[in-house]
């Protein structure tokens, strides 16, 4: 019984966390790439959004993620480059351009996050098995903790996402919209 109590005591206790929300990869350059990222992307835009419209009612940072790659056509003065006109960023959002999987590795990310004082990272985007797992793995090993949000991740192979989203950090919507009342 004591131990129920004790345990009951630590999940109603009130956690201090400075969140930022991470939009990976969400480029049109993907989107347009076959009809099965298509319809991933489809299926997260809702959710991204929704993240976004939550983090900006809370002055909370956004950062957009852009992956910069001129084998597959990603480069700065290229269409495709830019993030998919369905999802809310906006130009005050912070840019991020990376060449590798993480958004960390050869980039200003972990000195922008730690000049904000943030901790803890809500991570979206595509691709959950690349560019989305490598981000929260390379989070969690500069000792941020990493949260994915439940359906905000897009696969060109749905059966990922499942995998990804087990051995993960997970939020629902529902939870992170209650969390950053």
């Amino acid at each position: 019984m004591e131990k129920m109590v004790l345990i009951c005591y630590n999940i109603s206790r009130r956690c201090e966390m400075k969140p930022a929300l991470l939009v990976i990869d969400m480029q049109s350059a993907y989107y347009s790439h076959t009809s099965r990222i298509r319809d991933s992307f489809e299926e997260v835009f809702p959710y991204i959004n929704g993240a976004i419209d939550l983090f900006r009612k809370k002055d909370l940072p956004i950062f957009i993620i852009l992956h910069v790659d001129e084998k597959e056509g990603l480069t700065l003065n290229r269409e495709g480059f830019k993030i998919c006109e369905q999802i809310h960023s906006l130009p005050s959002d912070f840019q991020i351009k990376k060449h590798r999987g993480s958004a960390f590795t050869g980039t200003k990310l972990a000195e922008m996050l730690n000049d904000l004082a943030v901790d803890t990272l809500i991570i979206t985007g595509f691709c959950a098995e690349y560019c989305v797992l490598s981000t929260y793995r390379a989070a969690s090993d500069l000792g941020y903790t990493p949260i994915l949000l439940r359906g905000a991740l897009a696969s060109e192979n749905q059966e990922n996402i499942p995998f990804v989203e087990g051995i993960s950090n997970l939020i629902s919507y529902g939870a992170l919209e209650k969390l950053l009342q």
